[in-house]
């Protein structure tokens, strides 16, 4: 109910603020629980991609510096968000995951870079994947990086692409990971020229924390 509520919430807001998004490729989306993977471009491309799916719900990974301010951590753990340490990643990382994509009817939003501020993929996403038996859907938002340019009514785009499945017998070898990984970035890269062809992302903040 909590979540319902906020993903409301949320899409009054974000059709206020820079209008409602365009949506492209929904009809690739499996029934069932999926993993929903893109690259990480702005603290609310999660946002975009929970609405453009939408009915369908998610679970969220954060990392677990937002979960220490009370008022946050009510809504972050209300709207199926669970902790991370990115620095120390223990095995809950994997483990919680799984049991929500196992045992619930989340599916999971997950980016595979691990940070906004790096476009090197991780293959945290093809474990889980394979754990589980549910596909990864790469998906791409374009439109506004930044909370300002989100008021300047820049158009905002989310383009989802076909599953990729990773059968559960599939022994995930080095030259495993990186084939599913190519896969992934090849995917990134098509939706993205789909939707603008000179389409270039540029790190809003690149001085950031990148550790």
């Amino acid at each position: 109910m909590f979540y319902s509520f906020i993903r409301g919430l949320v899409r009054v807001l974000v059709y206020l603020i820079n209008g409602k998004p365009q949506i492209e490729g929904k009809e690739n989306l499996p029934a069932g629980n999926y993993i929903l993977v893109g690259p990480h471009r702005t603290w609310f491309d999660p946002l975009y991609f929970a609405l453009a799916a939408s009915p369908k719900k998610f679970s969220f990974m954060a990392k677990e510096e937002l979960f220490k301010n009370p008022i946050l951590r009510f809504i972050l753990v209300h709207a199926n968000a669970f902790p991370v340490d990115r620095q120390n990643p223990g095995p809950s990382v994997i483990k919680t995951p799984v049991k929500l994509l196992k045992n619930t009817d989340l599916s999971l939003i997950m980016f595979p870079s691990g940070t906004r501020h790096s476009q090197e993929m991780k293959g945290g996403a093809t474990l889980i994947a394979k754990m589980t038996g549910v596909p990864l859907v790469p998906a791409v938002y374009q439109g506004p990086l930044t909370f300002k340019e989100l008021f300047s009514r820049k158009k905002a785009t989310v383009s989802f692409g076909k599953p990729i499945y990773i059968e559960r017998k599939t022994k995930l070898t080095d030259e495993i990971q990186a084939k599913i990984i190519n896969e992934m970035e090849d995917e990134f890269k098509a939706l993205d020229h789909a939707i603008d062809p000179n389409f270039k992302y540029v790190d809003p903040n690149p001085k950031s924390n990148k550790k």
